[in-house]
């Protein structure tokens, strides 16, 4: 059985549910439940801190695991990303207190908190800048009002907690980060068995499935056939739009998959070209043809 780790809380937590929900998998209906099994589909999912996950699937315990790509490299567990799935999206970033100019050099010989020890020390490492670390494992905004440190490396989104406490983001981002999909790094004294490479391959397949559907909606529309060879150049789809007959021989039904960002302009441009009855549909999930996923703009 496929053991596969997911955040029990956190940003990541009702996100990744919501997408193992959308490919197929059963997942836990109380919170404080640590563990469920989907017998039907031969995996068993473990609930368990963000940090962590990284190091469960590096020691092997699990094959497989949902985790933030920052949380990830400050782990320095044996693992890699396999998928990036497409929520979770931050940046890592130092901030200090917004009464001041600061600039990155203005780190040096400063103390400064972090939920992120390694990443912090791995990146002043490479600015030639000496800083005293200080790990602390929440609430890290608070440090500087409390004096316990001059500035801060911590995940920014909106900024809105960094103005609540008088800080102000410093320099560019020290790392950008979004949910990923992770394995552990292959190992020669620990070669899977073909089954359970089969039932890694499957997840990862519908993972990559509601990924993919996510960024595209199902196009249909009624196209005079006179422009249908400029309609196709407009929706090329995955490998090629389906065409099918209509009672009016001099009209014909297209269906095709178009980027989410893009498709109420490409409707625009059907519109113009003649084409009726445009419609949108969204797609829950989807299959690669030739595994790279759509590739079309």
């Amino acid at each position: 059985m496929l053991r596969v780790a997911l955040p029990n809380k956190g940003t990541l937590a009702e996100p990744a549910a919501t997408m193992m929900r959308e490919a197929g998998y059963r997942q836990r209906s109380d919170s404080r439940d640590l563990s469920v099994i989907d017998e039907e589909n031969g995996i068993e999912f473990f609930y368990l801190r963000p940090k962590d996950i990284a190091t469960y699937v590096g020691s092997g315990d699990l094959q497989l695991g949902v985790t933030g790509h920052d949380l990830m490299e400050e782990s320095g567990s044996q693992v890699h990303d396999v998928l990036p799935l497409g929520f979770g999206a931050s940046k890592f970033r130092f901030a200090a207190p917004a009464r001041f100019d600061w600039k990155l050099e203005d780190l040096d010989g400063k103390t400064i908190a972090t939920s992120y020890p390694r990443l912090v020390r791995s990146h002043l490492s490479g600015k030639r800048i000496g800083a005293k670390i200080i790990k602390l494992d929440g609430a890290v905004e608070i440090s500087v009002q409390l004096g316990l440190a001059d500035a801060i490396a911590d995940v920014v989104s909106s900024g809105r907690t960094l103005r609540q406490h008088g800080l102000k983001v410093i320099g560019e981002p020290i790392a950008e980060s979004e949910a990923m999909l992770i394995e552990r790094e292959p190992r020669p004294d620990r070669v899977e068995t073909d089954e359970v490479k089969r039932a890694k391959s499957v997840f990862t397949e519908r993972l990559r499935g509601v990924v993919y559907a996510r960024q595209y909606l199902m196009l249909d529309y009624d196209c005079p056939l006179r422009v249908l060879e400029e309609a196709k150049q407009i929706t090329p789809g995955l490998q090629a739009p389906t065409i099918s007959p209509l009672a009016d021989p001099s009209w014909v039904a297209v269906r095709s998959m178009v980027r989410r960002r893009c498709a109420n302009a490409v409707m625009d441009q059907l519109a113009e070209l003649g084409a009726r009855a445009i419609l949108s549909s969204e797609i829950r999930s989807c299959r690669a043809v030739d595994g790279r996923g759509p590739g079309h703009p």
